[in-house]
């Protein structure tokens, strides 16, 4: 191409907010982490912000724009999701919300429901129906058809909607229209709906060249977090030429760029009138160290009140992970995070099975395994076949405990200065080493700093991060990876932290579980923390957090597979939901188990559930997880391959009296384009109202019977 390109950043930023809300042994020395100073500061002035910004986006230029390679596609990450009350005017039954990390925060997923509707988007279009008619009493076109594609996620509160759209910039092959995009979309949309009557559009929040990360919402306050990088044109390389030069002339560009090409900017349509603005330098701040190729911006936004003014606030930082409470908003990120880490080894590729699959109910111990494979955890949703993505984190099998007061970390070295870069032959690995930023979140307005500090290693997921009594408990994997000994095998190992939530300064640790493996899931639940490592067997470690400065695991059970979600069900008794794996770690199919924790020094498999060749967004989502606590209904979404046949629906188990079996099965009608063959539709989310299980799929909704998943009805999504 002859046309200049226009650079957006590829770290992975990710800022979400919420509106309040055998036995271990003796490990090795970890690998020695910097813990450099974190503490976000702000800019002097707007030459202040410039001058830091171009200096450290310089370091990160390259022959092809920014980074050691050339960029990458940007992968979101969707925290977990809860829902609140709505405010209607009928009586609302009693319902399921989205399941979520902590109960009370709001979190955006692909439906709501208040009890007396539902509300959901198909291929662009608001959908609303009527949960006692089983009928779709309003539609409303939230974007053109040709980007119905877009993820578009929501909130409610009363007869507000907020839906959340992230243009990604990309279009399905046979969409309208195309048009080039850079791994931060073209941007972010926050469409304000009015459901009182026909829904119709209050205003509308454009984030121009920005990503939609996630947001977090309490009563009717939701705080919405974008990320953007500079929009720098960059010469365009030509052939055959040098690396040295084409990263001095991109080195150039970016001494050359403006202040406009950092700030974010976004637009306010609303009452018939539009505003455009840009972040103001006085409400940007940055860590000590940070790339200048990730800002992450927050929006305030009331949705009884509309858009309005979001009083957006600003950190140059990266960020990958984000966990809140009712007072608390923690954000982490991985400085010079480019991509997903490496995992330890390469996952085994998987293998066609010879012969047909049932599924079983097994109490006990898992049953014998065979050499047959299933489908390959990682794989696309949108394929025949779901399971659960590689984690981004790998993990060890010795824990030690040590009481560690002090300081948030030790000094780091120099941040970005403006003297010469020259290029480095060869990209290295980044620093395994988490920042952790907490603001109040406790009042109505923007979010307040705090205080920050970091931990060794890498999260696995938002649920990796808990706050209880005053202390912020992490868990994280450190791969062990030594980019000077390329060829030994990385001992990887994970910990858990105890950090005072005051101060972010470390109060305790437990590390040295699961030598040679990664978590694969976490849950604190109280004073208890449970961890799920693997690699050939599922080590679930159990952890007494009741004495912040010495946390000590107390028990472990070793079981083939492996949790990828844990869930709370009950006293003394804890679900998990991933994958049956044989001897040598080969994935056999989804399984869910039902533990009993009561003895934190004895956890034990009460039950097991296996569909062989089958794998579940759940695995990967937990917003696809389903627990009716009344009856111990649990439904999740399900595909499953065999014998050259795809099957998906959802698979619906009672999980209670310390057993788990299947209830049935549900499933969709057919649908197809004209042209082609009827294809099953996947179920994403199952919800309850009063005494009905709704399943739903990108072609509508499902009505069954909670008691005995009768056929109650069929409402097909209105796309016009």
């Amino acid at each position: 191409m002859s046309a200049p390109r226009t650079a957006a950043v590829t770290a992975l930023g990710l800022l979400a907010l919420a509106a309040c809300s055998g036995g271990p042994s003796q490990g090795g020395a970890p690998p020695k982490t910097r813990l450099g100073e974190v503490r976000l500061v702000s800019f002097t002035s707007c030459d202040d912000v410039l001058g830091s910004l171009r200096r450290a986006t310089e370091a990160q230029a390259g022959p092809y724009g920014l980074g050691p390679v050339t960029p990458l596609a940007v992968e979101d990450a969707v925290a977990m999701r809860s829902a609140v009350p709505g405010e209607g005017r009928a009586k609302a039954q009693e319902h399921s919300s989205t399941n979520v990390h902590e109960a009370g925060v709001d979190e955006p997923d692909v439906v709501k429901t208040d009890g007396k509707r539902i509300v959901s988007v198909s291929a662009g279009v608001l959908q609303v129906v009527d949960a006692a008619s089983r009928k779709v009493t309003g539609t409303l076109r939230l974007v053109p058809k040709e980007d119905g594609y877009n993820s578009i996620e929501l909130l409610l509160y009363g007869d507000r909607l907020l839906a959340l759209v992230n243009n990604l910039g990309m279009v399905p092959y046979a969409a309208d229209r195309m048009r080039p995009a850079g791994p931060y979309g073209t941007g972010t949309r926050l469409i304000l709906v009015d459901l009182a009557g026909e829904p119709r559009r209050l205003g509308t929040l454009t984030a121009d060249d920005s990503s939609y990360l996630d947001a977090r919402q309490i009563g009717s306050v939701a705080r919405v977090v974008v990320k953007s990088g500079p929009r720098i044109e960059f010469p365009p390389p030509g052939p055959a030429s040098d690396e040295a030069k084409l990263t001095e002339r991109n080195r150039a560009a970016v001494r050359k760029a403006p202040l406009s090409a950092w700030l974010p900017k976004y637009s306010v349509e609303e009452g018939g009138s539009k505003r455009s603005a840009t972040v103001p330098c006085d409400r940007i701040s940055h860590p000590k160290e940070f790339t200048g190729t990730s800002l992450l911006t927050v929006h305030t936004i009331d949705l009884s009140r509309g858009l309005g003014d979001t009083g957006p606030i600003t950190v140059a930082a990266d960020g990958d992970t984000v966990y809140g409470t009712a007072r608390s908003l923690y954000v982490t990120s991985n400085a010079g995070l480019w991509r997903r880490p490496s995992p330890v080894e390469p996952e085994p590729r998987p293998e066609i099975p010879e012969k047909p699959a049932t599924p079983e109910a097994t109490p006990g111990t898992p049953r014998a395994t065979d050499p047959d494979r299933p489908v390959q955890p990682g794989e696309d949703p949108s394929l025949t076949t779901i399971a659960p993505p590689e984690p981004t984190a790998t993990a060890t099998s010795t824990a030690t405990a040590t009481a560690t007061p002090g300081t948030p970390g030790t000094p780091g070295t120099p941040g970005p200065t403006g003297s010469p870069i020259t290029p480095s032959p060869s990209p290295t690995g980044p620093e395994e080493r988490t920042e952790i930023h907490r603001f109040d979140v406790s009042g109505g307005g923007a979010p307040r700093y705090v205080t920050s500090g970091a931990v060794p290693g890498r999260l696995l997921n938002q649920y990796s991060l808990s706050e209880h009594e005053g202390h912020l408990r992490v868990a994280t994997t450190e791969s062990g990876f030594e980019p000077d000994v390329p060829d030994r095998a990385p001992a990887s190992r994970s910990a858990v932290y105890v950090l005072d939530a005051g101060t972010l300064a470390r109060t305790g640790q437990v590390d040295g579980l699961g030598k040679g493996e990664r978590i694969y899931s976490v849950r604190f639940i109280g004073p208890v923390g449970y961890v799920v490592t693997f690699r050939q067997t599922d080590p679930l470690y159990t952890i007494d957090l009741r004495d912040p400065a010495r946390p000590r695991v107390t028990g472990e059970l070793k079981i083939t597979g492996y949790s990828a979600y844990l869930h709370p069900a009950g006293e003394g008794r804890l679900i998990g939901l991933g994958q049956e794996a044989d001897e040598k770690g080969r994935v056999r199919g989804s399984q869910l188990s039902l533990f009993d924790v009561s003895d934190p020094a004895n956890p034990r498999r009460l039950s097991q559930y296996f569909l062989k060749n089958s794998g579940s967004e759940a695995e990967y989502d937990p917003h696809a997880f389903l627990y009716w606590p009344a009856t111990g209904l649990t439904a999740v979404p399900y595909n499953r391959y065999e014998e050259g046949r795809s099957e998906s629906g959802a698979l619906v188990l009672s999980v209670r009296d310390g057993e788990v079996r299947e209830l049935g099965r549900i499933r969709h009608p057919r649908a197809g384009s004209p042209g082609f063959a009827p294809e099953q539709p996947g179920i994403r989310r199952s919800l309850v109202i009063g005494d009905t299980l709704w399943t739903m799929s990108e072609q509508g909704l499902k009505a069954s019977g909670l008691a005995d998943l009768s056929d109650r009805g069929w409402t097909a999504f209105v796309t016009r």
